[in-house]
């Protein structure tokens, strides 16, 4: 087994798995069986999220998805066999607390736990800690559900844990000194995406301190989506901002053309779920089901080229920053995550 780590991006180099960017979940998951394995996606009831638990559900899974709005979960997932649905909100702890306990009173083993739900581009709103709301909803609330979870990831000998990041993580490395906008203006992309170079940071760390135990994890920047409701609350000046809509606030056909379906986009967290192409890898940043290359300065990105929207910040991946923010965050939260 290969215990090395993806500190400061050691292991960023592409496995040439055989899938791209149009692989979709069914070319994924293509001979992979999943009888007697348990899973929890979070966000599992709408966009890429819904359509990694239909994935695996059909390769044999049993699947827990923990929602906010359990009326819109169980009308999405209808009809939908091996799915349970229970409460929770990842803005209030007490409710991450008691989605845990509960699910640990009926499941001895967790082997797949997908941090798929998260928010994007909102103002500023702060959960009851007065925590900015997308570094609270989109790390805060995973590490918290993570470490609560610990002792079934545990016992699955071979579990693995995927957080799902984004290309956004580009936009900003994680403030340290002011994560919550105490004491700078607040700009949304800003905490967009530290709360996403917190995913990859904390995949990192988690890989470090989990591989001994067997739980691996991985970071995945889905690609550029077309159909989700992610960006439901972003202003339209900010899509336009970046060319990917008209003055008319229509996105621009050129651009439609390429953005992946929601088969597509949920490919990598399902790849990075389940492939045994990655038994003896962890915490790597993957993308177009594959792993990332790191990205020094050398991609031109443009945002109406979504293919050019690729390769992980070695900030992100940082190996300081790791042991930094795995610090804080069990300060920010009060949880204590001693992985043994």
């Amino acid at each position: 087994m290969n215990l090395k780590d993806n500190y400061s991006g050691a292991l960023q180099q592409p496995v040439h798995s055989g899938f791209n960017a149009t692989s979709t979940v069914h070319d994924v998951i293509k001979g992979i069986d999943l009888t007697g394995k348990t899973a929890i996606v979070t966000g599992g009831y709408a966009g890429i999220g819904l359509e990694t638990v239909k994935t695996f559900v059909a390769a044999g899974a049993k699947v827990t998805v923990p929602a906010r709005d359990i009326h819109k979960a169980a009308n999405n997932l209808k009809g939908i066999n091996n799915v349970t649905i229970e409460t929770m909100d990842l803005m209030d702890p007490a409710s991450i607390d008691a989605f845990a306990e509960k699910f640990l009173t009926t499941n001895d083993t967790l082997d797949i736990l997908v941090n798929n739900a998260g928010i994007m581009w909102v103002p500023l709103q702060r959960d009851k800690r007065g925590y900015e709301s997308q570094l609270s909803t989109n790390h805060l609330g995973h590490f918290q559900l993570t470490a609560k979870l610990w002792p079934a990831l545990k016992k699955a000998r071979g579990a693995r844990v995927v957080n799902v990041s984004s290309y956004g993580h580009q936009m900003a490395p994680f403030n340290f000194e002011d994560p919550n906008f105490t004491n700078r203006a607040y700009e949304t992309l800003q905490g967009y995406g530290q709360s996403k170079t917190a995913n990859n940071l904390f995949a990192v760390e988690l890989d470090h301190r989990g591989k001994a135990f067997g739980v691996r994890a991985f970071s995945v920047h889905p690609g550029s989506v077309n159909g989700t409701d992610l960006g439901r609350v972003a202003p339209m000046a900010l899509f336009q901002q970046m060319g990917t809509h008209d003055e008319a606030g229509n996105i621009r056909p050129e651009v439609a053309a390429k953005l992946k379906s929601i088969e597509q986009g949920a490919a990598t967290q399902v790849w990075c779920a389940t492939t045994p192409q990655l038994n003896d890898l962890g915490g790597v940043y993957c993308e177009d089901a594959d792993v990332a290359v790191l990205d020094e300065g050398n991609i031109a990105h443009n945002y109406n080229e979504p293919s050019s929207l690729r390769g992980v910040q070695p900030y992100s991946v940082d190996a300081e920053n790791a042991r930094k923010l795995w610090a804080l965050t069990e300060k920010l939260t009060g949880v204590a995550f001693p992985v043994n």
